[in-house]
């Protein structure tokens, strides 16, 4: 059982440690940007506020949000973009190569030779982004935390474990994105790219709804199930986002399986 998820994760050992490391280093940069920021003493909140609305959704900074506080901080300046924005168009990316990659280099056919469905294949294939996004918020997560008290500032563990914990839903959602897109398209190339331009496009449809209140619109966009600001900010647990998100990237995943099993890949 569970082979294929297996060879697909160890083959991205290499890249999900290299990737690791560099987001782990990111974070220690901006953690230590903090003190020399926070005693600036620049209103930052007055800055926010006179952005357009847009930007300021697009910063999660539509609530009270206080820049000279380490939860602020790392929930505008990594958390908001960085891990919502770039590692959710990351989990698509690499989401739209697992089956077209396959297909383009005349992979599948032998794989499909051996006794396994094709909805298998989906599945398994899918599966093996799980321990990627676990190590990316592992490690992530332990060099925050870490970095956050070296500074001499402290952070809830239960608020940065939560935020963590809550975006494996998101980027399971991003990569059934990115899934969809791989059975689809033939060109590795093609799925990777669209799923991209589909997580910045939803990203931006989630920022411009709430802006112009036309929240309803956002509703499609994964981003809207996932809030890092609300979690470390004001300590708030979106369980039912979590289950919408996971209810999503387990009825995506059902779709590519379902489209896979009828087209033709000669």
């Amino acid at each position: 059982m569970l082979e294929i998820a297996g060879y697909e994760a160890e083959r991205r050992i290499r890249g999900t440690l290299v990737l690791a490391v560099l987001l782990a280093l990111l974070s220690l940069l901006f953690v230590g940007l903090f003190p020399s920021i926070a005693s600036s003493g620049v209103d930052f909140e007055a800055y926010m506020e006179s952005l357009p609305p847009a930007l300021r959704a697009a910063f999660g900074a539509t609530g009270a949000v206080a820049f000279t506080t380490i939860e602020g901080f790392l929930a505008v300046e990594l958390y908001q973009f960085f891990w919502l924005l770039m590692l959710g168009i990351y989990a698509a990316y690499v989401a739209g190569g697992l089956i077209a990659g396959d297909v383009e280099r005349d992979r599948m056919d032998v794989l499909l030779a051996a006794p396994v469905s094709r909805r298998r294949v989906v599945v398994e294939k899918f599966l093996s982004l799980v321990p990627v996004v676990v190590a990316l918020n592992v490690v992530v997560g332990v060099a925050v935390y870490a970095t956050v008290l070296a500074i001499g500032e402290s952070i809830s563990v239960a608020d940065l474990a939560m935020v963590h914990l809550l975006s494996i839903p998101y980027l399971l959602a991003c990569g059934a994105i990115g899934l969809v897109l791989s059975v689809v398209f033939d060109s590795a190339d093609v799925a990777k790219r669209g799923g991209l331009g589909a997580i910045f496009g939803l990203f931006l449809v989630e920022t411009v709804s709430q802006s112009a209140d036309l929240g309803w619109l956002g509703a499609v966009s994964p981003t809207r199930y996932y809030d890092p600001t609300a979690v470390l900010v004001r300590g708030e647990y979106d369980w039912a986002g979590a289950v919408v998100l996971l209810a999503g990237a387990a009825a995506l995943v059902a779709a590519a399986a379902w489209w896979f099993r009828r087209r033709d890949i000669a």
